[in-house]
């Protein structure tokens, strides 16, 4: 019969997670068709063992649980499997959790009786004789169907997670997954040859998620706006398999799409949802939870990271503060661990015949074989390709200030009222995870348009209130990227929800699952125009040493000894054109929020541990040099910036006093003050900085402590060792500009007026890891920083200089009325003059410039250096001409290097001297070595420097000045400048306090 094959499948995923259910009713209730349990206890720590997940469940309750099985229309009808309001509340994990676990006498027993209890139908269902009438392949073939069309269907599903004063909660109303076709339209299907592929949905209705703040005593005062409310969107499963009796599918894709998501943060849960992204990136880096069951003494370190990549938590395996691994073991695979995230991932993917059971193949495979299975590490499954995303295509975050306001009776509770300051948009929003197992994993997001705007009113300042009558383009303070009009859905390539992907017209997904092939497709060119305004790639590779990429790590043999490994970590993040404008009005509200996150009195959930140099367990062997020596492994940061603008307006109204005292560190501010009714002010001058593009480059060794261990612990390491030892910085910067501008009453700005014309400039810098290691070895620097400009210039008139005074004052002199400086007329026109109109008369125009400037500095355990070489300066007027074919008249004030053979002539002042060809020696030459405090720097060899502290070299006179410990208050103010190739001025004047030089 039918129902001895379907009934014990049901029973052991029911008894596996309820209490106190009595199989015998429950079967009994089956047969009938339909079951109706009530007040029903879920198994906490059955849960916790099959999630494994960093928090302890502390409640779990289903109202009402409802089953459904069409004995008559099982092969074309599904199974539905109702829930009616489930609530789960879960905590973080504690050091009393051990305690409660060990001290608890059901867990364990309530294990191994719900393990023994899902094995005993799986053995009955084995046990149970054939019936002639239902051939074993049929039977298999409706089980399979059976399964893979379960309908579940959640309504009211409540969880909760409490931490110290905060409560956030999670309501869905109603949540269905059932099974669709080609077209994702429900219906019943199979897996069937040739495609093998399941499909499923999963619809989630009116979604509300809270957080508010308890009392001492557990209770919740006031209640917060919903962060969201009443949001609903689908998700899509797509399973593809190698065969029709695979019991793992080969390519998972699960993807969730969002129309429309509102969020909404107060000024109390700002603190809170900061909090709760404190633990997900403390999570993230494995400081806090981790997977403890299973791990041992050693390695205990690799476990954890190994389920955090298989979760797609911390793929590149960063939480260096737990790390064990020693010299010998440096870099190798290590055992397989305990795949609790994997397990978990698999607890969703239907099994085509009941659950995997360790050393057991399933019942009608054996009776089709006809055999005893085979070894299990023979036929390891290869890891499956996982593909997950979240598609959003608008999202808006509300910035709120709450007031509380009380009733007229004494005795009416108090009300807080939520008043809208700030808005956050978004279009276009894809977050993307592919993995692989170990080998491979890779997560891209990406944002096709951002921008945000001003709100009603802000501490007490009316500026964007609906009587004001502004302009939108006026309250738009920051933009990136563009709009989906403009862009399309180019977002959604390649997704489940794009009816051009391959998935949506029958044919396999092809995946690139190695880091060669996947740098040459995900350019930082391809990323923007796929989004625009936002683009982010974070890859994670493993390689063997042999170079092959994404092997399969399972099929080693434990008997085997581990091949080395070669990781890698790669994260691209690429801004598009943006667009920044700080006026009063986006300052104090970007102020407020950082003042409002900071009002709380939280822990840090990982302190810094104070760094100590452990003792060596030995030097590495000549092996593990050679492997070193080889690869070492990096994580590598990239960012560009394209486009930037920031024009900073002179400031309408300024409070910046009630502000900055908080965010200064000060646990008082002053009150609020209210000022007169706003006026926009126009024309508005402003400071705008222009950049074509920031490179920035951060480079880290990924296993610092051990490599820092192994390589200090050498004589003499190579260069290379050395270079990986350090945390390198690399800055370029190209084409930045900075001038004035002023926006009119229409809303646009003005061509900019340069008073910093274009130029691109470059900084590098590294730093030792863990310096504790260091501190012996005098000749390893610990900082180094190299700054290079080839060339910058600053011109202005007197009325613009003015004018940028007078913009700097606005900000930095608040006044307590909070009124705007006032600014003449005739000011602004000078600056700003209309074309067309004629001038009274030209303006001179002051510039400076600097040529090959190039400053270095270097930090070492007994001496700090600095040096640097000025290639050329000059300061002069500018006089534009008075008429048409007059020239400009140029007055040199500061030039050098310069020939000053015709000085005695009186044209020699007059003349527009041409620069010096760049072979010419630098203007400037300096060099500055500071001894650091200790009783080693009197032996190093700065005493044989000391005696030729005045040197001459290649005709020019160099500079180098040395401080004892008590010259700590010594002044010097020098001037070096190369007037000519003969006459060599050097002013030099030293004031000496309580010191001595003598010598």
């Amino acid at each position: 019969m039918l129902e001895s094959y379907v009934t014990p499948l049901l029973m052991s995923y029911v008894n596996k997670y309820i209490k106190n259910l009595r199989p015998s009713d429950l079967q009994l209730s089956l047969w009938g068709g339909d079951v109706v349990l009530s007040k029903l206890d879920l198994k906490l720590d059955v849960l916790e063992q099959e999630l494994k997940l960093p928090f302890t469940f502390m409640s779990g309750h289903i109202h009402e649980l409802r089953i459904h099985v069409p004995w008559t229309k099982l092969g074309s009808e599904p199974v539905v499997i109702t829930i009616n309001t489930m609530e789960c509340i879960l905590k973080l994990k504690d050091g009393a959790q051990d305690d409660h676990e060990s001290g608890s006498s059901s867990t364990s027993r309530s294990v191994s009786d719900s393990s023994k209890a899902v094995a005993k139908p799986r053995r009955l269902q084995q046990a149970a004789p054939s019936d002639p009438d239902l051939p074993p392949g049929y039977v298999q073939s409706l089980i399979r169907r059976v399964v893979n069309n379960v309908n579940i269907v959640v309504n009211n599903l409540i969880l909760k997670y409490v931490e110290d004063d905060i409560v956030l909660s999670v309501n869905i109303t109603s949540a269905e997954c059932y099974t669709v076709d080609d077209i994702w339209e429900r219906a019943f299907m199979d897996i069937t040859a040739p495609e093998l592929v399941l499909r499923k949905v999963i619809n989630f209705a009116d979604c509300t998620v809270c957080l508010d703040k308890r009392n001492a005593s557990g209770k919740i005062e006031f209640y917060q706006d919903p962060l969201l409310y009443k949001c609903s969107f689908r998700t899509r499963l797509h399973f593809t398999y190698d065969n029709i009796n695979s019991k793992i599918p080969s390519v998972i894709k699960i993807q969730t799409m969002v129309e429309s998501l509102k969020l909404s943060i107060t000024d109390q849960q700002l603190p809170m949802f900061i909090r709760i992204l404190e633990l997900i990136i403390a999570l993230y880096y494995g400081e806090i939870g981790g997977h403890k069951e299973g791990e041992g003494e050693e390695g205990s370190s690799h476990v954890r990271e190994t389920g955090a990549i298989l979760s797609g938590m911390d793929v590149d395996m960063e939480s260096q503060g737990t790390s064990q691994y020693s010299s010998q073991d440096l870099y190798m695979l290590p055992e397989e661990a305990d795949q609790g995230w994997v397990s978990w991932a698999w607890s969703f993917v239907p099994a085509i015949v009941g659950t995997e059971e360790e050393g057991e193949e399933g019942l009608y495979q054996q009776r089709e074989t006809g055999g005893i299975p085979s070894n299990p590490q023979q036929h390891t499954p290869k890891d499956p390709i996982v593909s997950i995303g979240f598609y959003c295509t608008k999202a808006s975050v509300t910035f709120k200030l709450t007031e509380t306001q009380s009733e007229s009776s004494y005795y009416s509770p108090q009300k807080v009222k939520s008043r809208e300051v700030l808005c956050l948009e978004q279009e276009g929003m894809t977050i993307e995870v592919l993995m692989m197992g170990e080998p491979f994993f890779d997560c891209q997001i990406g944002f096709v348009g951002c921008r945000a705007h001003c709100l009603k009113g802000i501490m007490g300042v009316r500026d964007f209130e609906e009587n004001m009558h502004r302009r939108e383009e006026d309250a738009v303070f920051f933009s990136c990227g563009d709009s989906l009009s403009s862009k399309g859905m180019t977002y959604l390539t390649n997704s489940l929800f794009d009816y051009r992907s391959p998935e949506n017209n029958g044919v396999r997904a092809e995946f690139i699952l190695d880091a060669a092939n996947h740098k040459e497709t995900y350019t930082e060119i391809a990323g923007m125009q796929r989004f625009g305004a936002f683009y982010m790639d974070y890859l994670y590779t493993m390689e063997n040493s042999s170079g092959k990429g994404s092997q399969d790590f399972s099929v080693v043999s434990m008997e085997e000894v581990a091949p080395t490994v070669q990781e890698t970590s790669i994260k691209r993040l690429v801004v598009g054109p943006l667009d920044i404008r700080l006026h009063s009005s986006a300052v104090h509200r970007i102020l407020k929020m950082v003042t409002c996150a900071m009002d709380h009195e939280y822990e840090p959930y990982c302190k810094p541990q104070q760094e100590m140099a452990e003792e060596s367990h030995g030097p590495a062997t000549p092996e593990e040099l050679s492997s070193l020596e080889e690869f070492i492994p990096t994580r590598l940061t990239c960012i560009t910036l394209l486009q930037v603008s920031v024009t900073v307006s002179m400031a309408e109204f300024n409070l910046l006093h009630t502000l900055m005292p908080v965010i200064m560190g000060h646990k008082t501010a002053p009150g609020l003050v209210n000022i007169p009714v706003f006026q926009p002010l126009r024309p508005l001058p402003a400071v705008q900085f222009q950049v074509e593009r920031v490179n920035v480059e951060h480079s880290v060794p990924m296993y610092a402590p051990e490599l820092v261990r192994a390589v200090s612990s050498l004589s003499q390491p190579s260069d290379n060792l050395l270079h990986h030892c350090y945390a390198h910085f690399y800055l370029k910067v190209f084409g930045f500009q900075a001038g004035l501008t002023c926006q009119e009453s229409t809303g646009g700005f003005l061509p900019l007026i340069p008073i910093i014309p274009s130029f691109s400039t470059a900084l590098y810098g590294k730093q030792i890891q863990m310096p504790a290691y260091w501190s012996k070895r005098s000749s390893v620097p610990t900082t180094e920083c190299i700054f290079e400009l080839p060339h910058f210039t600053v011109q202005a008139t007197r009325a613009q200089t003015l004018l940028l005074q007078a913009v700097c004052q606005s900000w930095t002199h608040s006044v307590v009325s909070g009124a705007p400086l006032t600014l003449s007329e005739s000011l602004l026109n000078e600056v700003y003059k209309a074309p067309g109109v004629k001038s009274p008369g030209p303006s001179p125009t002051l510039e400076g410039s600097v040529q090959n400037l190039e400053l270095k500095f270097c930090s070492l355990a007994t001496v700090k250096c600095a040096s640097g070489t000025v290639g050329a300066v000059k300061v002069c007027a500018r006089t534009p001409g008075l008429g048409e074919g007059v020239k400009e008249k140029l007055v040199p004030l500061v030039q050098g290097p310069s020939d000053t053979k015709e000085l005695h002539m009186s044209r020699w002042l007059n003349e527009i001297r041409k620069p010096e060809s760049l072979l010419a020696p630098d203007l400037l030459a300096f060099s500055v070595q500071v001894p650091q405090q200790g009783d080693d720097c009197r032996n190093s060899g700065l005493a044989r420097v000391q005696k030729h502290c005045w040197c001459q070299q290649r005709g020019e006179f160099r500079i180098i000045c040395f401080f004892k410990r008590k010259a700590e208050k010594l002044i010097m103010k020098g001037f070096v400048c190369h007037i000519t190739s003969v006459v060599q001025i050097v002013f030099l004047s030293i004031v000496q306090n309580h010191c001595d030089l003598s010598h």
